[in-house]
């Protein structure tokens, strides 16, 4: 391209694409619908597995400290009473382990509930 005195200049095609590249890294992000579906769509998945590790988690510490009570010289030198309190905290966190999936279920059809009308207004828009 040449302006009145005499100076001229021009681009390769990879130049114009690097450019922009890198013009593009700092104009503002523009909402992208589809994107937005995408991670309205895994918050629910999202919140039921951070439950449902959290309880699973939390009784298998709970159902190791029965195991300990029961079968180490802890319980050795508690006496029988240790067994028994054992076995019981060790059910009780076999209990909460068991809960781990029906409650990802729960929590999972919980927040779909909540988010689904902006999911169908969303994908309704985007089907258009």
């Amino acid at each position: 391209m040449e302006n009145k005195e005499g100076f001229s200049f021009t681009y390769s095609a990879e130049q114009q694409k690097e450019i922009e590249a890198i013009r593009n890294k700092y104009l503002p992000k523009e909402a992208d619908k589809m994107e937005h579906l995408r991670k309205l769509h895994a918050v629910p998945t999202q919140k039921a597995q951070s439950w449902a590790i959290a309880v699973g988690v939390i009784g298998a510490l709970i159902m190791g400290t029965g195991m300990s009570l029961a079968m180490t010289e802890i319980g050795a030198v508690l006496g029988s009473l240790a067994m028994v309190l054992g076995i019981v905290v060790g059910i009780v966190g076999m209990v909460l382990v068991a809960l781990a999936y029906p409650i990802y279920n729960r929590v999972l059809k919980r927040e779909r509930q909540k988010i689904a009308p902006e999911i169908l207004r969303l994908s309704d828009e985007l089907l258009k």
